[in-house]
């Protein structure tokens, strides 16, 4: 009998081990629930399932009825593996368990997209999803996932890591910008937008997990660059100098920089890139713009740059992004 009963939606399988944490698998249901079209049907159908079907622990009070097994990831076009706070084989041993492993074998390679949250992420690296590949997971277990995972390339600044079918989160909260993510790759900004103000979340957060690792607190004097990004996101059409952006908060550009990279997690220029990234795909989306006029609203100047930028953030060409997402 099939696990999932509606073919015509995006099928997302949510595979839960002992010890899960229940807020992540809410996030699941309750952000890709709220993704609907145009007409108000939904887009996706979510299903839980576990390495065997009945009670899984989670790290509360509480446990969860799962009624589903592994087979139900055959069937699933996105398997998401959230964390689990009891140690596994992926998280000691460097290696996936008996059960975990042929829960993995089930899943259709290729064609299936595999989504990680959190320290999920050693799961996936334990069955060799992420070999030679730029991935993410919570910073406080960085180290220990460099232990035990060497050939994976591990970026625990990020908030999540796409490297196609195999996406990577770092901690809890980081699986809702992962998830958002998702949902704009699959239905565009405006779906995701109206996903996030439901759930009364950003749509998208500004740097990495970088700004919430502890460090010693700057001098309080003059100390947020705020004002300069809110200023900037209102002229992303006009060359900007690190120098003006400095300037509007009244710091050198050295000090200027130093904070920006405390407080946003990247680069000034690499923040500006990302922001004039998004203008771009935004104006792709719900405009009939000719592309060498995005380029220009966005801030790249000509067509042949925003190309080249937007290959490098998406992998992908402008009419192929608007192609994808308007159905032209």
């Amino acid at each position: 009998m099939a696990v999932f009963t509606h073919p015509d939606r995006h099928r997302v399988a949510v595979l839960v081990r002992h010890g899960m944490l229940p807020f992540e698998l809410g996030m699941a249901h309750r952000l890709f629930g709220r993704a609907v079209s145009a007409s108000g049907e939904p887009l996706y159908e979510v299903v839980t399932c576990a390495l065997v079907p009945g009670e899984v622990r989670t790290d509360s009070d509480v446990s969860v009825n799962v009624a589903h097994g592994p087979e139900a990831l055959p069937e699933a076009d996105t398997v998401i593996v959230p964390a689990a706070n009891e140690k596994d084989e992926p998280q000691t041993e460097g290696r996936l368990g008996p059960a975990l492993a042929d829960a993995f074998a089930r899943i259709r390679r290729p064609g299936t997209r595999i989504a990680s949250i959190c320290t999920g992420a050693f799961v996936l690296a334990a069955a060799g999803l992420l070999d030679g590949r730029r991935a993410t997971t919570h910073w406080q277990a960085a180290d220990q996932f460099r232990a035990l995972y060497p050939s994976v390339e591990l970026d625990p600044d990020v908030l999540y890591a796409d490297e196609g079918d195999v996406l990577t989160s770092a901690g809890d909260a980081s699986g809702i910008d992962l998830l958002l993510h998702l949902i704009r790759l699959d239905h565009g900004s405006a779906v995701a937008g109206e996903v996030a103000r439901g759930a009364v979340v950003a749509p998208h957060r500004d740097g990495g997990q970088a700004q919430f690792i502890r460090r010693p607190v700057p001098a309080p004097h003059g100390s947020s660059t705020r004002e300069a990004r809110a200023w900037a996101l209102t002229r992303l059409d006009r060359p900007l100098t690190l120098a003006e952006l400095a300037a509007h908060e009244s710091m050198s550009v050295r000090t200027f920089s130093r904070r920006f990279r405390e407080e946003v997690g990247m680069t000034p220029v690499r923040w500006l890139t990302q922001r004039r990234v998004e203008r771009a795909c935004q104006l792709l989306e719900e405009t009939d713009l000719p592309v060498d006029q995005v380029a220009a609203e966005a801030g790249f100047g000509t067509a042949a740059s925003l190309r080249m930028h937007l290959r490098d953030a998406l992998g992908v060409s402008p009419s192929a992004y608007r192609c994808t997402f308007r159905g032209e």
